[in-house]
């Protein structure tokens, strides 16, 4: 029908065909897997090389090991993995309504509190500097506020990416008052597992952490190829969604193995960054 839009038919040409996209993505995880350090933790390590300092005071250990991210980098992307998976699972699928008044002061106050002891603990870096830091920094203080920042942040992405991609969007909150409490639970038993510095527990949240960046690294890329390629409100269905999540996931694998080469390349070490 000569009134499809263009990239309505691009779409429906493509539809139930295996994504090229996914097929370069699966191409380039093997070749990164075979060049980035070995075991699990190794592959987490390669994925908060691309994104984090890994600076070693201020990341947790696992015995004489530091985590594969930081303190903060490590609770942010926590936050953010558990708000959405935890958002969807509750059926906001199309909700694209955002948050009461009440939750958005919350959220600025997370994120006020995220940036004040960011700016903090860069302070201390500069024992010089004409601004004191108000207060020791503490790696429990970095993952709480990553935390609560990555939590608020996922609480506005998904509402904005549920207008972004449905045909039919809904006015609703995408997380309904009655789950704010499950939710408030669930990021409560997360930060007290995690807090417990228990081997047993930091190994699978590492991972769970390193997975958390190829998850918001993907959903931000598939929301901006959704926008380029003029695809808003074009979708039904998640079987619809292959295509920009195959698209976005190559490209936040394309930004990780880039920023490992490059910093590999001026380091020579698969190491974090060192103080002094």
């Amino acid at each position: 029908m000569l009134t499809v839009p263009l990239q309505q038919k691009l779409m429906t040409r493509t539809e139930g065909r295996f994504p090229l996209e996914l097929l370069a993505a699966v191409v380039l995880t093997v070749i990164w897997l075979q060049l980035t350090p070995s075991g699990l933790l190794g592959k987490a390590d390669a994925v908060g090389y691309a994104v984090c300092h890994r600076i070693a005071l201020h990341s947790f250990h696992l015995g004489e090991r530091p985590l594969s991210l930081c303190a903060r980098c490590s609770g942010q992307y926590l936050g953010f993995a558990l708000g959405l998976i935890f958002q969807v699972g509750a059926g906001s699928r199309r909700a694209g309504g955002l948050p009461g008044r009440g939750i958005r002061v919350l959220a600025v106050i997370l994120g006020t509190a995220y940036a004040v002891d960011g700016l903090n603990s860069v302070l201390t870096l500069q024992p010089g500097a004409a601004v004191p830091a108000l207060y020791q920094p503490r790696n429990e203080l970095r993952f709480l506020t990553g935390f609560g920042a990555g939590l608020a942040l996922s609480l506005f992405f998904l509402p904005y990416w549920n207008r972004l991609v449905w045909q039919e969007p809904t006015a609703q909150p995408a997380l309904q008052k009655s789950r704010w409490f499950g939710l408030a639970g669930a990021a409560l038993a997360v930060i007290g597992l995690y807090l417990t510095e228990n081997p047993l527990v930091l190994y699978p949240l590492t991972l769970a952490a390193a997975a958390g960046v190829i998850l918001v690294l993907t959903a931000a890329y598939s929301a901006a190829w959704v926008i380029v390629l003029r695809w808003e409100n074009q979708f039904q269905n998640w079987s619809g969604l292959t295509r920009p999540a195959a698209l976005g996931l190559l490209s936040a694998l394309m930004q990780i193995a880039a920023l490992d080469l490059i910093r590999y390349w001026l380091t020579g070490s698969w190491s974090g960054f060192h103080l002094g």
